[in-house]
């Protein structure tokens, strides 16, 4: 995530952003050109204000009414949600104030993800669109019937439990699971590679499928019988040296799902390293410690997976220490083999539209 300006008066500001402390303009997201706006209210629309198409009408998200979302709508436009809500297919009951509380934790997660898929301009369609298209179910459990509500894909609709935005609960569940790491953005970054593997893998270039079958292995393996395998007999033997977690060896298409997760996280970490400018300059003494600086931006095209791993490794390791020194867990609790690599290298090529290219 890049860092913001308020097109009014220059003040830093940040994707959430719905008011600038400093000036007092309203501020909006447009995913189209990737700017806050600022924003004078204008007879029930809004007018931009500021360097950053002044005049312009804009409408907000209709889920901002809820407090839940900050995205613009083009002020012309007949839709009433922006590009990320227009997937949301259920949400909770926006009259019970704690269902809404949890639901925009929920859109802060989502939106994230909606920002790095507009910035690799990876395809997206709607349920309305295609009877597979990406959608999203936000539940409430019922409390009768405990852990009634799982987080999963299937075709193209992904399911996530309002409980998991709830610090507590996701603790007690990534405690419960053994995990080293659980978060609704992960969910989201996770489950949507899911849906990214049937567009971009099977429904992609003729040559996609055999080169990802060749790196993550056999994806026509009964999916049912393998997660009851893993789930059984715990995870593979050393799957350290081939996985990025335990889950990803369950099955070719968890492999794939968290391998894409990790790339986005990387990706996404590295241009919050980059707008700041961060520079990784270890002091070992006698060493001989290269220094890292993050000067390229991670999104573009031309960036390569090696300066992706190479700015990665000391960034991760220096954020795990920041975190431990101040009593926490550490941020990226997940070691990077040469196979993982190789991995996030093929998903590299995948979103620039390479993989299984000729030559």
């Amino acid at each position: 995530m890049k860092l913001f300006s308020c097109p009014s008066c220059n003040q830093v500001v940040f994707f959430e952003n719905v008011v600038c402390e400093k000036c007092g303009h309203s501020l909006g997201y447009a995913a189209n050109s990737d700017e806050m706006i600022s924003l004078d209210p204008d007879h029930g629309i809004w007018k931009a204000a500021g360097t950053n198409g002044a005049g312009k009408s804009w409408k907000y998200c209709d889920n901002y009414q809820y407090g839940v979302c900050n995205w613009l709508v083009d002020g012309e436009s007949p839709n009433k949600y922006c590009k990320a809500c227009a997937h949301n297919v259920t949400v909770p009951d926006t009259s019970n104030p704690e269902n809404v509380r949890l639901w925009g934790q929920m859109e802060i997660a989502k939106r994230r993800l909606f920002y790095a898929i507009e910035r690799l301009g990876l395809p997206l369609v709607t349920r309305d669109e295609h009877e597979e298209g990406l959608g999203f179910d936000f539940l409430a459990e019922d409390d009768s019937v405990k852990g009634n509500v799982m987080t999963g894909h299937d075709l193209g609709l992904i399911t996530i439990a309002l409980a998991e935005a709830d610090d507590a609960e996701r603790v007690k569940r990534r405690e419960s699971m053994g995990e080293p790491y659980r978060t609704l953005l992960g969910h989201f970054r996770h489950e949507v590679g899911h849906w990214y593997w049937d567009r971009i893998v099977r429904d992609g270039n003729p040559g996609a499928l055999e080169a990802c079958r060749a790196v993550f292995g056999d994806d026509t393996e009964d999916y049912g019988e393998a997660l009851k395998r893993h789930y059984e007999n715990g995870p593979k033997p050393n799957w350290q040296d081939e996985y990025v977690s335990s889950y990803a060896g369950a099955h070719a298409w968890e492999d794939f799902a968290e391998t894409w997760a990790h790339y986005l996280h990387i990706v996404d970490t590295l241009e919050v390293g980059h707008s700041f400018g961060v520079v990784v300059d270890p002091r070992v003494a006698d060493q001989g410690l290269l220094t890292t600086r993050i000067d390229f931006d991670p999104y573009a095209r031309e960036t390569s997976i090696e300066q992706l791993t190479d700015a990665w490794f000391p960034l991760s390791a220096s954020l795990n220490s920041f975190n431990r020194a101040m009593g926490h867990n550490d941020l990226y609790p997940f070691v990077l083999s040469p196979a993982v690599v190789a991995k996030l290298g093929f998903m590299h090529d995948l979103v620039r539209r390479r993989a299984g290219q000729a030559g």
